[in-house]
């Protein structure tokens, strides 16, 4: 029965349009269950324990030494089974009344592994339920799909011998193999209501009640392939312009006056395992190209409601168009390269993909052990020297075309460093810091000489994942944002005393589509240039709806 599945799954492979293939990299990276770790208290005698004459009899034809290994619930295999288990309640069907080593075994907190074959056997238990559900037209998820197929590619030869033999199943497991795959698209959606308000220091602003609306559809060609398009429409603008300052700015805000627009348009894929290219006509920025690690980056969606408190200031400033690279030379090494212009649409001689703005981005991942992972990027920009994050003075063209009428034409190095550890399932530690030194290439004939900025930023946060709620997750940000701190460019002044940025939000997951994030963003002397400038409180709720 269990290989009649495989006919069913190719069958449905190739009609389905649904969600694109999901990879190993993509369920490792994004399909991470919270794992506990398992002391190994049992023999494998004793998992034997509760199990049929005819299991048992299975059981002992399995005793090659790779079959009598243990599975841990810390295996990719256990957890992928254990998801599958209680979306579908596939071994319960058939297991009554249950037995305490079943009840033990699949628990949510296991007290004893579980031997290979035995795995197995509960294994093609449920394969057997879910070839009933197909059967009977119910729906299956594309992706729970795909994770069947990589537990039948992990455990075909145990599920063979349960049949007899193995030839029939690896042959159909290839034939599953080759044609699994079909064109397929997914539209997604977000949509963000947000009610923001500056508690203290901010007489010049109101409160307002803001959104964002996101269409997203996400097309593959070869499973291994994607093209992204995203429709955006907002009318949430932020407090930026209202307070004067880019400090304690929101994630989320946008402001297209209630317009659709084409927001980002690139197309990716790979070549082997560990190659990788990135091709942007539109909205492609930093983040595209070198990935941040920072676990609060739910651009804007999710998790940080500050842009500071989201990602490294670093990946920033603007892209439009561009082309990028990864490369894995091994499993704990990630490279990343790219080349960024935001005016490359335009034929202007001063513009163009080569003669405008534009960036270009080296990074470096590392992940020495697991759940710990450190990143080193660098940016060197031509006209793209702006973060739109904290202090005017370190938005150089920004601040300049509000004192003189127009841009100071800059070039700018900059240097970021970054942290995330996820110390266990609950608790997520991240750290970062950034060096930017910008030039002006230019004096807009105006009464200053040509010099550098040197501007700093760091910043800590704490996460707790599932805290209250599975999907819920709290988080505190502490740090300085981009302040000047050192200025050889006369006539402009330099910051004072460096603020601090302090973020707390809670998100709470009502379920699978909405969240719910209260949170306040409080900033000690904004713009420490102005003097005796008061703190500013920004206090914000936050709903996300997905589909």
């Amino acid at each position: 029965m269990m290989l009649n599945i495989m006919s069913i799954v190719l069958v449905w492979g190739m009609e389905a349009k649904a969600t694109p293939q999901i990879t190993t990299d993509n369920l490792n990276e994004h399909g991470k269950t919270n794992m506990r770790s398992l002391s190994r208290q049992s023999s494998l005698s004793k998992n034997h324990q509760g199990l049929t004459s005819r299991d048992n009899y299975l059981v002992a034809q399995m005793n090659s030494v790779q079959q009598l290994q243990e599975i841990n619930s810390t295996d990719w295999s256990y957890q992928a089974f254990q998801d599958l288990r209680e979306r579908y309640d596939c071994v319960a069907a058939v297991l009554e009344p249950r037995t305490p080593v079943d009840m033990g075994i699949f628990s949510k907190q296991p007290e004893t592994p579980i031997s290979r074959a035995e795995f197995a056997l509960r294994l093609n238990t449920c394969l057997n339920q879910l070839e009933n559900r197909l059967a009977q037209a119910q729906n299956i998820p594309h992706q729970d799909l795909e994770l069947i197929l990589r537990l039948m590619q992990e455990f075909q030869s145990d599920l063979a011998t349960l049949k007899g033999g193995s030839d029939g199943a690896e042959a159909r497991l290839q034939d599953l193999e080759a044609t699994q795959f079909s064109p397929t698209s997914k539209l997604q959606g977000e949509a963000i209501f947000a009610l923001g308000s500056p508690l203290s220091g901010g007489d010049d602003a109101s409160s307002v009640l803001g959104n964002r609306l996101r269409l997203e559809l996400t097309t593959s060609f070869q499973g291994e392939d994607l093209l992204f398009t995203r429709l955006t429409s907002s009318r949430f603008p932020g407090f930026s312009e209202a307070l004067g300052t880019f400090e304690g700015d929101l994630s989320f805000a946008e402001n297209t006056d209630g317009d659709i627009q084409l927001d980002t348009l690139y197309y990716s894929f790979r070549v082997g395992d560990r190659l990788e290219f990135i091709l942007g006509a539109a909205g492609l920025e930093g983040d595209d190209i070198a990935p941040t690690i920072s676990f609060l980056d739910g651009d804007g969606g999710s998790r940080a409601i500050s842009t500071f408190g989201t990602r490294n200031p670093i990946y920033n400033p603007p892209g439009e168009a561009g082309v990028g690279v990864s490369y894995s030379p091994i499993e704990q090494i990630k490279l990343s390269t790219g080349y960024l212009a935001s005016r490359a649409e335009d034929p202007s001689s001063d513009a163009g993909l080569f003669a405008g703005p534009y960036s270009v981005l080296g990074q470096i991942i590392l992940n020495p052990i697991e759940n710990l992972s450190f990143a080193a990027t660098y940016v060197h920009s031509f006209n793209q020297s702006d973060t739109e994050t904290g202090t005017n003075l370190a938005n150089l063209q920004n601040f300049s075309a509000g004192l003189f009428g127009s841009e100071l034409p800059t070039v700018n190095s900059s240097y970021g460093l970054e942290l995330s550890w996820s110390i266990n399932s609950r608790l997520v530690i991240g750290g970062r810091g950034g060096l930017s030194k910008v030039s002006n290439l230019d004096t807009l004939q105006q009464p200053i000489d040509r010099g550098t900025q040197d501007i700093w930023d760091w910043a800590a946060s704490i996460a707790l994942p599932d805290l209250g709620k599975e999907g819920s997750v709290a988080g505190i940000v502490v740090g300085s944002e981009p302040t000047e701190t050192n200025s050889s460019i006369t006539n402009i002044p330099e910051d004072g005393d460096r603020s601090l940025h302090v973020e707390a939000f809670y998100q709470y997951q009502i379920n699978d589509n909405i969240s719910v994030t209260p949170g306040v963003v409080w900033i000690t002397e904004p713009d420490s240039n102005v003097e005796d400038s008061p703190d500013l409180l920004i206090g914000i709720v936050r709903t996300t709806f997905s589909f």
